[in-house]
C-alpha cells in the first residue's frame, strides 16, 4: 500500500539559525527531500545536490550545521516499525558522507539541532529526547514518555521537535497528538533537572518542530494541524501564542535570518518559501523538489 506524506511523515522539522555572537552572517540554505540533501543561494538559486540516498532507504527530516567543524548532520527516520533510525553528516560540498549515529542507535529521529559540542534530536516511535556527541558516542536519553508497543499507539507521547536554550540550560520539546487533533503541546524541563517537566503550551492542534532565536528570545514553532508557523515570548509569565504564517500547507522546516528580517520554509507539497518575521512578504523561491523536510541557514 501506498503511504501519503503525512503517513510517511506524522511530523516535520523546524531548524533555525540564529546568528551566534561574531559568527559570519549566513549566505546558503541546506534543506532536506525524503531522500537528498540541498543547498541553495538564499534567493533560491544556485541549487546543488550535496548527497541522495539509495531508494527505499528511509526518510530525511531534521537537518543542522556545526560552524566549527562546518559538517552538515541530517536524521532519517528509517521505517517507522523497525526501530532502524540514523544520524549522518557530511561536509558543506557533500564530500566525506558519515554515519554518525548507526541504524538502530534511534528508533524514528526527527528535528536535530547542535548545542555546545552535542547533537539533541526527538525520536518519535522511541517516545524520548536523545543526545550524543558530535561523533555519536555517548548516546543519552534525556527525557522518555513512554514504553511499549501500547504507549507507542498514543501520537500524543510522541517526541518530534527540540530545542535548547543555551542560556538558561532548557530543554524544549513538542509532543505532537494526532493529526489535527488538539492533543499536541510543547514541554521544557531545566537540564540539570530534567524530572520537573513544565508544559508551555496544550491543546495545540498538532506541534512539531521548535527552535530558539536567542537575540530576541523567542521559541518558534510550526504547526501542521492548522498549517501555521508561530512564536512566543521565551521570558513572559505566561507565553502567548503570535501566529506568523498562515495556509502555510503543510510547512517543516524553518530557519530564521534575523540579521535580514526573512525567515524561510518548507513544505511537504516541494515548495521552499521565505517571508518576513511577521509573515508578510512570503513569496515561493522553489518548487516540486518532492516531499520537503529540514533546512538550516549556513
Amino acid at each position: 500500500m501506498e503511504l501519503t506524506r503525512r503517513a510517511v511523515l506524522a511530523g516535520g522539522s523546524l531548524a533555525f539559525a540564529a546568528r551566534a555572537a561574531g559568527a559570519a552572517a549566513p549566505t546558503r540554505l541546506v534543506f532536506l527531500s525524503a531522500s537528498a540533501v540541498f543547498s541553495c543561494a538564499l534567493d533560491g538559486s544556485d541549487l546543488r545536490k550535496l548527497h541522495e540516498a539509495p531508494a527505499r532507504s528511509g526518510v530525511n527530516d531534521g537537518v543542522a550545521f556545526d560552524p566549527a567543524s562546518r559538517r552538515v548532520f541530517w536524521t532519517n527516520m528509517g521505517r517507522a516499525s523497525a526501530d532502524d533510525g540514523w544520524i549522518s553528516s557530511c561536509a558543506l560540498d557533500g564530500g566525506d558522507v558519515r554515519v554518525v549515529v548507526p541504524p538502530g542507535g534511534t528508533f524514528t529521529p526527527k528535528q536535530l539541532k547542535i548545542s555546545r559540542g552535542r547533537l539533541y534530536w526527538s525520536d518519535r516511535e522511541g517516545m524520548r529526547v536523545m543526545r550524543a556527541r558530535l561523533d555519536g558516542s555517548g548516546i543519552e536519553t534525556l527525557v522518555r514518555t513512554g514504553a511499549g508497543d501500547a504507549d507507542r499507539a498514543d501520537p500524543a507521547r510522541w517526541c518530534v521537535g527540540v530545542a535548547v536554550d543555551e542560556a538558561r540550560g532548557v530543554l524544549y520539546w513538542t509532543q505532537k497528538g494526532g493529526d489535527d487533533a488538539g492533543q499536541g503541546s510543547i514541554r521544557r524541563a531545566r537540564l540539570d533537572r530534567l524530572g520537573d517537566i513544565e508544559v508551555v503550551f496544550d491543546r495545540l492542534p498538532e506541534p512539531i518542530d521548535l527552535d530558539i532565536e536567542p537575540a530576541s528570545r523567542r521559541l518558534y514553532w510550526t504547526d501542521r494541524g492548522d498549517n501555521t508557523v508561530s512564536r512566543c515570548a521565551l521570558d513572559a509569565a505566561r507565553p502567548a501564542r503570535e501566529v506568523l504564517v498562515r495556509g502555510a500547507g503543510e510547512a517543516i522546516g524553518v530557519a530564521v535570518d534575523l540579521g535580514r528580517d526573512r525567515m524561510f520554509y518548507t513544505a511537504l507539497g516541494g515548495e521552499l518559501s521565505s517571508a518576513r518575521l511577521d509573515g508578510s512578504d512570503a513569496r515561493v523561491l522553489l518548487r516540486r523538489l518532492g516531499m520537503l523536510t529540514g533546512c538550516v541557514l549556513v
